[in-house]
């Protein structure tokens, strides 16, 4: 619906950039349309499961439309991972096809060495040579060869239009089910809470693999605005796109924003057309928003979301009132979690499921409720229900509320890692560890790192007369998931400190070693 909206209202605007390569939305609609021929000629039927692997690129804005337009859904995967992980997400999920930028044709080589659903592969920028018997297919020749009228099959709101995997607190990754309804009206909250119109320009900088980008394909292609593809995060280059194509909004993790700022040449590039940069994940301290503000000449938004929740829950937009404050107590606003999104239900609880104090004192959880949460995860039913109570999904966050209402995250209740955006669940590099045949006990944990956030640590305990190194074990790591994932940094210890119980204490490994 985004997309044919901005078809008939903007046909000759240019919608996409990227590259050397630019589409009017007239050409996007017919991409999209032809694609979408070529996935029903391949058998693909609504709610079949369609896996990407890509870069920020057309394909991948085409590919998310394309799938909705069949009713198909569209799991989109981490470029990072590594090939087991991938082989999981793609037999939990049940991907009958893949789209795949030839970049990463060594991690879709790695694929057939363990059994996958997958009929097909599609290559987007140009067929990669791999050995296994599935059929290939050019990413272009199936949209020059499949070009005609397609009319969208019908779908209900509460279909699934998408599937994005999330590292589970056991481990294993888990299939966060988004439908149509949870889409498209976080897009229209996107739109009146950002004032989009078809003047602004968003640039694709965040990977589109990541809702923290991937929902601006559908709120800015529902105004008519244009979509700018950056494709690798380089500071540099990234400015420069700004400059040139005169990007106005655009979402910036933690990591890309202190990388950018600090950067001795970003006083050499003009950033007049951004009006808003958005940014979220981790922390951020009233002075580094100054900085962001003052480096770019445009407002800043602190932003709060899950993958669960299509993302938003929170902007750190001020109310009206609070613009005649002095400039030092709006920063404080403006480096807040903020206040709840729109048409979301917020609220910060005690243990007894009581509303917090807003004196910003008392600490509670984030529970949230509304059309843009996930109806729950994939095949898996018990995970479901217990992250909801009577309605309510528990985030697991932890925070305090102000008078105005505002939240501010203090702590998470789950061993949660957040390095360089991404969310690393500590039990998940526990698991790995453990299967090191020299590691007898192993705890992850985060320590505060200046340019990823945090950074994921790992206290080693080995067997009796085993002897590793940390390259060794870190590199073994390496080997069985991303590498963000893996642990830095190494310690060795004769023991982990431990409760009564026997449970291992991380509150002191962070106390003893990282003062």
């Amino acid at each position: 619906m985004t997309l044919k909206k901005a078809v008939e209202f903007y046909p000759a605007k240019t919608a996409v950039i990227d590259g050397e390569r630019a589409f009017t939305y007239d050409q996007i609609g017919g991409r999209v349309a032809a694609l979408a021929r070529f996935f029903q000629a391949q058998g693909i039927e609504p709610q079949d499961r369609i896996s990407i692997l890509e870069v920020n690129s057309h394909a991948f804005l085409e590919t998310y439309y394309a799938a909705a337009g069949i009713g198909a859904i569209l799991n989109p995967l981490n470029y990072r991972l590594a090939p087991k992980e991938i082989v999981y997400i793609l037999r939990d999920s049940g991907s009958r096809w893949l789209l795949a930028n030839s970049q990463f044709a060594s991690q879709v080589q790695g694929l057939f060495e363990e059994e996958t659903p997958l009929a097909g592969i599609i290559w987007i920028d140009r067929p990669a040579a791999i050995s296994g018997s599935i059929a290939c297919h050019d990413y272009e020749n199936a949209i020059e060869t499949h070009q005609g009228i397609f009319d969208p099959v019908p779908t209900r709101e509460n279909d699934i239009a998408h599937l994005y995997y999330t590292s589970g607190t056991t481990g294993r990754p888990k299939g966060v089910m988004l439908t149509h309804k949870n889409v498209c009206l976080h897009a229209l909250g996107t739109i009146a809470e950002l004032n989009l119109t078809d003047s602004d320009i968003w640039g694709h900088i965040a990977p589109m693999f990541h809702l923290a980008d991937a929902w601006a394909t559908f709120a800015f292609t529902w105004v008519g605005a244009r979509h700018v593809m950056v494709g690798q995060f380089e500071p540099a280059t990234v400015m420069s796109t700004i400059e040139t194509e005169h990007i106005t909004l655009s979402n910036l993790i933690p990591t890309m924003l202190n990388l950018m700022i600090k950067h001795p040449r970003v006083g050499e590039f003009d950033f007049s057309s951004l009006r808003v940069i958005l940014s979220g994940g981790a922390p951020i301290a009233p002075q580094v928003v100054r900085s962001i503000m003052e480096s770019f000449g445009c407002d800043y938004i602190q932003t709060y979301g899950m993958t669960e929740t299509s993302p938003y829950l929170t902007f750190s937009i001020l109310k009206q009132h609070l613009l005649d404050l002095s400039s030092e107590d709006q920063l404080k606003y403006k480096s807040k979690t903020g206040r709840p999104f729109m048409g979301v239900d917020l609220k910060v609880v005690d243990q007894n499921a009581i509303p917090v104090a807003a004196d910003e004192q008392q600490v509670g959880e984030i529970w949230v409720r509304g059309d843009t949460v996930t109806t729950g995860y994939w095949n898996l039913p018990d995970e479901t229900s217990q992250a909801f109570t009577d309605g309510w999904l528990r985030t697991g966050d932890l925070a305090v509320v102000d008078a105005e209402g505002y939240v501010n995250i203090v702590d998470r209740k789950k061993d949660m890692i957040v390095t360089g955006g991404e969310n690393v669940y500590s039990t998940e590099v526990e698991n790995v560890l453990y299967m090191h045949p020299k590691v007898l006990e192993a705890a992850v944990f985060g320590i505060p790192d200046e340019t990823w956030g945090e950074s994921v640590t790992a206290a080693v305990v080995l067997k009796n007369d085993e002897t590793a190194t940390a390259a060794e074990i870190i590199g073994f790591c390496k080997e069985y998931q991303a590498s963000y994932k893996a642990p830095k940094s190494i310690i060795f210890l004769d023991e982990l400190p431990k409760t009564g119980s026997g449970k291992i204490t991380k509150k002191v490994l962070r106390e003893t070693h990282f003062r």
